[in-house]
């Protein structure tokens, strides 16, 4: 049987102006300081997530397929927080076996689709 998802809950009050302050302890786990950002993430459900707004968030907005994907595992994940499970330890030693070796410079530019 699985373990239930344990969860930090802190109450907070919305202002008459529809604001709230993010409570010290959320604050300190998503490594925020002044002027950061945060995104928050809604499901159907309900659920609401908030996390922290990274700049590479971006590309999810630049392709629609990758965000509906990424919004429908997160609704998944939701629904049935039961099923996730750790990725099997044999598949991570496999995939550290397929790019050994392999360099790959993140900031070079991509080869041009004619080569």
């Amino acid at each position: 049987m699985a373990k239930a998802a344990k969860f930090l809950e802190i109450p907070a009050t919305i202002t008459e102006r529809g604001q709230t302050t993010v409570p010290a302890a959320i604050r300190k786990m998503l490594n925020l300081g002044k002027g950061d950002r945060v995104v928050f993430k809604g499901m159907a459900d309900g659920t609401v997530i908030i996390a922290r707004k990274e700049e590479a968030e971006n590309a999810e907005a630049d392709d629609p397929v990758i965000g509906r994907f990424l919004a429908f595992l997160a609704g998944d994940m939701a629904k049935a927080p039961q099923r996730i499970r750790p990725i099997p330890r044999n598949l991570v030693n496999r995939a550290k076996a397929l790019i050994a070796g392999v360099e790959v410079d993140l900031d070079a530019a991509l080869p041009d689709e004619d080569s």
